[in-house]
């Protein structure tokens, strides 16, 4: 039942909240819906089957298209309701995934990678060709018609028609790693040479797995038409397909929840920064090498990891090293956001123009609320501060978790230990 809690919550919160928010962030709501759903269908491929699609984007994109034409067909009279229009992304979706599934599943690890992409580029080039299908570069629009006394025209109606949606087909998806076939798909990952020697097909059983994701895909691309009632080609670009990559791998590709969490986190990331900075593209990236390099489980791999030993953590020595890396996460977060927007200033069109202006010198550029000269070496020293100060307090801080957490873990060893022993007596 605990399990259950903090996901009813969070219903509950999705639930309740929304109207009392403005257009702009029920909107930035929906694009967070639409992406965790996205992720969980793509999780499905790698977190489940262990196989890394690089072309997702082309369900996402077939499943948007399917949704356009459903719509103006009923704009034309045709009778159907407009809450069941991602029916028409899920069937393409499907059965796109079957055709395409079959074939790239004949291969495996970086070939079948290679494939995916092969088959998203595909429709990416032909798109713009295919003026009566997707309506060449100006793409496909259509209206949300009403049903049943619901208008669809506010942003507010559109996001519970995508809440349901998504909380159906979460539940679907979660559903399905509970049944025999979804523990099948596991084994496929960890050992498809096993798989094949119990007698399983092992290359339908991918087919299968793929193209249920594709549906599910498929699924979240119609929930995007519907939101903006338009789509081009670009939503098969490869940076729709990489986008839903990062967002798997940073949130945690290991447990069920966790590519929901990496979507939520950059949807919101790109929602607040990207009116900010012109470099939050460049963000998004270190954010996922270092989680990479430093966590790759994910973050929800480290909630996990702390949920599970919760009972061993002792909090009364661990929240002081813990607070210690947060602040020296920040300061290097300062130094390397300084320097990159100093960076992109100083190497941008305007800054150019300010140099031509003042006969190829380096006047000061305004930064941060404050004047900086970029020929001072008290500009580069705040940065270089930061990131020193910053590091040590990480480094040192993380000694002492490392030794706090090989202490608990001994202690488990022990205790442990003694368990058995008075098995034994």
């Amino acid at each position: 039942m605990r399990t259950l809690l903090l996901p009813i919550v969070l219903l509950a919160l999705l639930i309740v909240i929304p109207p009392f928010m403005g257009i702009a962030w029920q909107n930035a709501l929906v694009n967070v819906l639409i992406a965790s759903l996205f992720a969980l269908a793509f999780n499905l491929l790698i977190g489940q089957a262990g196989l890394l699609s690089f072309g997702h984007a082309a369900y996402f994109g077939l499943g948007a298209f399917a949704a356009l034409h459903l719509m103006i067909a009923i704009e034309d009279g045709f009778p159907f309701p407009t809450p069941l229009v991602p029916l028409a992304g899920a069937a393409v979706g499907l059965v796109i995934g079957l055709i395409a599934g079959y074939f790239a599943t004949m291969r495996s690890g970086v070939y079948f990678a290679l494939v995916t992409l092969a088959i998203a580029e595909l429709f990416h080039s032909l798109a713009p060709r295919l003026q009566d299908l997707f309506g060449g570069e100006a793409g496909v629009s259509s209206m949300r018609m009403p049903w049943s006394g619901i208008i669809f025209g506010s942003t507010l109606e559109v996001y519970y028609l995508t809440l349901t949606w998504v909380v159906l087909c979460a539940l679907a998806l979660w559903s399905y790693t509970r049944t025999p076939f979804g523990r099948l798909t596991l084994a496929l990952r960890d050992n498809e040479q096993r798989v094949r020697f119990l007698g399983y097909n092992a290359h339908s059983s991918k087919v299968i797995v793929f193209a249920i994701s594709a549906m599910f895909t498929g699924v979240a691309g119609a929930l995007l038409a519907i939101s903006n009632e338009t789509a081009n080609y670009s939503l098969f670009a490869s940076d729709v397909s990489a986008q839903v990559v990062l967002q798997t791998f940073v949130g945690g590709s290991t447990i069920f929840f966790g590519p929901v969490i990496g979507a939520a986190a950059f949807t919101f990331f790109s929602f607040l920064l990207s009116d900010v900075t012109r470099s939050w593209v460049f963000y998004q990236g270190l954010i996922f090498v270092l989680v990479m390099l430093y966590a790759p489980a994910g973050i929800g791999g480290v909630l996990q990891h702390h949920i599970r030993n919760r009972r061993q953590l002792d909090w009364s020595r661990l929240a002081g090293p813990y607070l210690v890396a947060i602040l020296g996460g920040v300061l290097v977060a300062a130094g390397v956001v300084f320097l990159t927007e100093a960076i992109s200033v100083l190497f941008g069109e305007h800054y150019a123009r300010l140099r031509q202006s003042a006969a190829g010198s380096f006047p000061p550029y305004t930064l941060f609320g404050m004047t900086w000269q970029p020929t001072s070496p008290l500009t580069w020293l705040v940065p270089l501060i930061l990131l020193v100060f910053g590091l040590a307090l990480m480094v040192r801080s993380r000694q002492r978790i490392d030794a706090l957490w090989g202490r608990m873990g001994k202690g488990k060893e022990a205790k442990a230990g003694v368990g058995a022993l008075g098995g034994a007596t």
